[in-house]
């Protein structure tokens, strides 16, 4: 068996979760709700579940507000989500699991098995996390990257080039090393390309701020600050052209 706590300030979207937790997952035992950071603040003072599912936006706070109450906080966390594509985005650069609702009977069930599984995300994920969440016009400073193994925070102006690998991507870092993610490029390209990276080839996304050049011999290329070369496909020639056109200008 293992103990649940639900903190969800909304009372159907919790009378419901719990009632698909205890209907779907019956070696989950519910131990206690709550609607606030206060009321979640008392519960958590007397159990720490092995389980905590925690809403993001509170009536008086926010998740964030109750795991820095409990910084060492064992409980593996589920954070659930309404489906706002600015909280998405946070939890993908993160790389922090989390259930959007509304959710279906499959999402619970792997987030779930996820939790059951999973390291807890440390203070630096969470802080990744909480600041795209709160500032999502703005540039996120760090990304979280899932290797096969562990999880790396790169800053994104470390980050040079990705280079697409079958459903794969590799990093390529400005102190040179290389990181394989399990995750395709065009994952990387929908998360970043509001963030000064371009999709300039089927197998390449690049940050703007590293390249060079534009050579418009041998088929059109990049050249990047740290010499290498990156191919640009013919359809993206003019937009990449405008793109360093602009920058140019400013």
């Amino acid at each position: 068996m293992h103990t649940a706590i639900i903190v969800e300030d909304m009372i159907d979207a919790l009378t419901l979760l719990k009632k698909d937790i205890e209907t779907q997952h019956p070696e989950i035992e519910i131990i206690a709700t709550a609607q606030s950071v206060v009321e979640a603040a008392k519960v958590l003072r007397k159990n720490q579940p092995d389980i905590l599912f925690l809403d993001i936006m509170l009536g008086d706070g926010t998740g964030f507000d109750i795991l820095e109450i409990f910084p060492d906080l064992k409980s593996k966390i589920i954070f659930v989500t309404a489906s706002d594509e600015f909280a998405i985005r946070a939890f993908k650069f993160a790389a922090i699991d989390y259930v959007l609702k509304p959710y279906s009977n499959a999402d619970l069930s792997l987030a779930i098995s996820r939790a059951k599984e999973q390291l807890q995300p440390n203070k630096e994920r969470l802080q990744i996390l909480k600041e795209t969440i709160a500032a999502p016009e703005k540039k996120p400073n760090k990304i979280s990257l899932h290797t096969l193994d562990q999880i790396i925070i790169v800053s994104l102006d470390d980050i040079i080039r990705c280079e697409s690998d079958s459903n794969n991507t590799i990093f390529h870092l400005q102190d040179k090393r290389k990181i394989f993610v399990t995750k395709t490029l065009k994952y990387f390209a929908d998360l970043l390309s509001s963030h000064d990276f371009v999709r300039v080839h089927q197998s390449h996304l690049v940050n703007l701020q590293c390249i060079s050049a534009y050579i418009k011999s041998d088929g059109g290329y990049l050249m990047l600050k740290n010499g290498e070369n990156v191919p640009v496909s013919v359809r993206k020639k003019t937009e990449i052209i405008e793109i360093l056109d602009k920058m140019h200008r400013k």
